[in-house]
């Protein structure tokens, strides 16, 4: 029997006088919700907004004010029960979701941390890679501290490349279309295209395996690519893996309903598109990696039910190189075909990430637009939407927390070159580092999120400046903060500002490796104190061989005494390596899936920091190697 809830529920956000949930259904229903020894919390008018997505297909979100406000670090069982409109009857998580407790009868539970004290980080997750799920690893290390409330981490921060639009399995998109049949998400016309409309793609010979040859093209990289990397045309979709790039708003939404819950998946039927030759091993191989990827999805549901989880996009959840240059904007929002496929992942990501980020920020023309098309799902009002969101700058958002944390938008405000089109644009422009700049005065310590790593391999990054030299930074994916001068300047100067907090720590992911490094300003004791904390990928990895040569070379080639160092923007910077414990000599780099795990003092500075794996948990600090609050780093573990 098919279960009415598709996904979720997905805890978002957790403060003692406000909960969130996000979750999908395929029928219309109210919720009420149950907190541990209090009467049930109805949900009337704003607090359940509920969009129609589909002839079977509903998504919630629940924002739930408490009148009595919940007590910190205390383990909180909730029931979230939901019953038709009409029915009297309310059916509860024991009914419709008995796994998401960790032991037989359990209820999921929350705990609203007094304190940023700790949370765990990652991005990344590609569901036909071969690396284990990090989602799973950490829902098993959670199961061991689950009633341990001071163990618990505040926040399950995911920082980018939640789905990967522009590189799916072919077996993925199979489910993706049974989906859609099912739930009957709605149909679209498509401008611009070589197919009409999303029937006419489903229909078509490129759907499987060729649907780069539908996408719209720019041949400015040819010759380098060609002489290179043997290939031959280099689309405005610039992965390498865009052979079933999402196009249509129903293959988004059923491809987050696929990676997030197991029940998608329970009635979809064992067949397979006609394949012959190299495509059929390619989509067998591909069907064995996601039957592991599936059976690990009651593991990541329970994980979501239990922890407040935070999220923010990178290039992935919506296409490679998502407005990398400013040559790249002018071609991918000129067609508009291109446009329409990176405004339906957009929405995609309002959906079911940014709207349960900060609902507040969503209030008014976003939601006014976004119930229009719910309510006629025609091509009018899906251009409307996408045109707003593509001008929409409140994806970055924070947390009141003690430590504050503020997660950036390094994705849609960019820096371009306005002198090069086709150079890399800055992460941020000036009005979004001067906000950022705001938000940090005054503030004693602050943790701040940034999908791309603030301070990032050396060596990788003049690589990359290279091939931009050579005029081709999409070949390389030349996305780090000091790929743009007047970025980086400004991102350094307000380090360097006096106002500005003693100790920060910047979470990030995409580069499919991790890593910690310890930063100080050159010739100056005292404040600021800067940790990059890296944890990627969640389910991705580096190729193995080519990272133990990068790492290797950048230690050789950027040691503490090398000249080279005074050729970067980081000179002024004294930048000190954490090894993962128990690597080999040299190595730096830990290439390994999971889930990063951070604790703080009451300073704000890290004092754990972890990587957790399904093979085990691999320390880059921990408190035996921790210095006193304000203090220095044993003496080992600092580069002059």
């Amino acid at each position: 029997m098919a279960s009415t809830i598709l996904a979720g529920p997905i805890l978002r956000r957790a403060s003692t006088e406000r909960l969130v949930f996000w979750l999908a259904s395929r029928e219309p229903v109210r919720f009420r919700l149950l907190l541990d020894g209090r009467a049930p919390l109805s949900l009337d008018g704003e607090q359940q907004q509920q969009l129609r997505v589909g002839e079977r297909c509903f998504i919630q979100l629940l924002d739930l004010p408490l009148e009595q406000p919940l007590p910190p670090d205390t383990l909180i069982p909730y029931d979230l029960q939901w019953r038709r409109e009409g029915e009297s009857d309310w059916h509860g998580l024991a009914d419709w979701a008995p796994d998401l407790g960790y032991g037989e009868g359990e209820l999921p539970s929350l705990v609203v941390r007094g304190r940023l004290d700790g949370l765990l980080h990652g991005s990344c997750r590609k569901p036909h890679h071969a690396a284990p799920d990090g989602l799973v690893a950490a829902d098993a290390w959670l199961h061991q501290c689950r009633e341990r409330p001071l163990e618990r981490p505040a926040v399950l921060m995911l920082s980018g490349d939640q789905v990967y639009a522009d590189d799916v399995a072919g077996p993925m998109l199979t489910a993706i279309h049974q989906l859609i049949e099912e739930l009957g998400l709605y149909p679209e016309t498509l401008e611009g295209a070589l197919v009409a409309d999303s029937a006419g793609l489903f229909a078509s010979p490129q759907n499987y395996y060729r649907r780069h040859e539908l996408l719209p093209d720019s041949r400015a990289n040819v010759p380098l690519r060609e002489r290179f990397f043997e290939g031959v045309r280099k689309p405005i979709f610039t992965t390498s893996s865009a052979d079933n790039h999402l196009i249509t708003l129903a293959e988004v939404l059923a491809m987050y309903l696929l990676v997030w819950s197991p029940e998608p998946w329970r009635l979809l039927p064992e067949t397979r598109p006609e394949l012959a030759g190299e495509l059929a091993q390619r989509y067998q191989g591909e069907r064995e990696r996601l039957v592991a990827f599936v059976e690990g999805l009651p593991a990541v549901r329970r994980l979501l039910a239990h922890l407040p989880t935070l999220m923010i996009f990178d290039d992935h959840d919506v296409t490679d190189d998502w407005n990398l240059t400013a040559a790249w904007e002018e071609s991918a929002y000129g067609h508009p075909f291109s446009r329409r496929i990176i405004g339906n992942a957009l929405v995609g990501y309002f959906i079911c990430q940014g709207w349960g980020n900060d609902p507040d920020a969503f209030r008014g023309e976003p939601m006014a637009l976004l119930k229009a098309w719910c309510e006629r799902p025609e091509a009018g009002r899906q251009d409307a939407l996408i045109d707003h969101l593509l001008r929409f700058e409140r994806w970055h958002y924070r947390l009141d927390t003690s430590p504050r944390l503020l997660v950036l938008d390094t994705r849609t405000r960019r820096w371009r070159a306005e002198s090069n089109f086709g150079s890399p644009s800055g992460l941020m422009d000036w009005e979004a580092l001067t906000e950022l700049q705001g938000e940090l005065l005054h503030q004693d310590a602050v943790v701040i999120v940034s999908p791309t790593p603030v301070f990032g391999v050396k060596l990788i990054e003049v690589i990359q400046k290279v091939f931009t030299w050579f005029g081709k930074p999409l070949l390389v994916d030349a996305e780090n903060w000091m790929a743009h001068q007047g970025t980086a300047n400004v991102i350094l100067n307000i380090f360097r500002h006096v106002r500005t907090p003693a100790n920060y720590v910047i979470l990030s992911g995409d580069v499919h490796y991790s890593f910690m490094y310890d930063i100080r300003l050159r010739h100056r004791r005292g404040d600021p104190h800067i940790w990059q904390i890296t944890s990627s990928g969640i389910k991705n990895e580096f190729p193995p061989r080519l990272l133990d040569v990068l790492d290797r070379l950048n230690r050789w080639l950027y040691s503490p005494r090398s000249p080279l160092n005074w050729f970067t923007r980081r000179r002024r910077l004294e930048i000190s390596p954490h090894p993962p414990v128990g690597a080999a000599r040299g190595e730096r780099l830990l290439n390994r899936a999971g889930i990063g795990h951070v604790r703080f003092n009451e300073q704000g500075e890290p004092v754990l920091v972890q990587q957790i794996t399904a093979e085990g948990v691999v320390d880059f600090l921990n408190e035996a190697m921790a210095a006193p609050a304000g203090g220095s780093l044993p003496e080992r573990s600092v580069q002059r």
